[in-house]
């Protein structure tokens, strides 16, 4: 059984006809549709603590397990057809969850840190931990630029844009996108330093 929102975060709908907004998703609305288990990391966004640090352990594991059958060409690939699956995936799992940007979808955390990976490698275990401590930084905290992304979409209505959900699976991706960026800057300004 799903629970309902409990908190103050932008949550719709408050509509007696439709269900109530979900809290914390459980295995079977992951199994629900297609676009739940992509967007819930495939099942590290039902962690019950820091579900965005779950889905970046998620993808730096999953980075290295498919490294070895990777190159640049399979990597880019890879990211470029997961940021528009992705958009989808996080759009219907927002809208079937009644949240905005529920913190369980993690498929933008995954994305993000695959891209950050892909653009700081090659590099050992230390550059690796670095490069997640920053890219989690980043996306906890959103200082600066990935404040203003997250930001962008908080304030959607549903029930008087049509288009409010897409608009928020959008959002989703963006900030962690910016947070990417963010991190890789570091890291291009500490190698050039260094």
């Amino acid at each position: 059984m799903m629970e309902p929102y409990p908190g103050p975060v932008t949550v719709f709908p408050e509509d007696p006809g439709q269900p109530p907004p979900v809290a914390r998703p459980t295995v079977r609305f992951l199994l629900a549709h297609p676009a739940h288990w992509l967007a819930l990391g495939f099942g590290s966004g039902l962690s019950r603590i820091a579900p965005g640090t779950a889905g970046t352990l998620w993808a730096w594991i999953a980075f290295i397990a498919l490294a070895p059958w990777m190159n640049d060409a399979r990597w880019a690939l890879l990211i470029a057809v997961s940021l528009p699956v992705g958009w989808w995936a996080c759009s219907v799992t927002a809208r079937d969850m009644g949240v905005l940007d529920p913190g369980s979808v993690v498929w933008d955390e995954v994305v993000a840190f695959w891209l950050v990976l892909w653009l700081v490698m090659p590099t050992g275990l230390v550059g690796q931990v670095l490069a997640f401590g920053l890219f989690r930084y980043f996306d906890a905290v959103k200082p600066g630029p990935v404040g203003w992304a997250d930001a962008l979409y908080h304030d959607l209505d549903p029930a008087t844009d049509r288009s409010a959900w897409r608009k928020a699976g959008f959002g989703i991706m963006l900030d962690d996108l910016v947070a990417a960026g963010c991190t890789v800057l570091v890291i291009a300004l500490w190698r050039f330093l260094t």
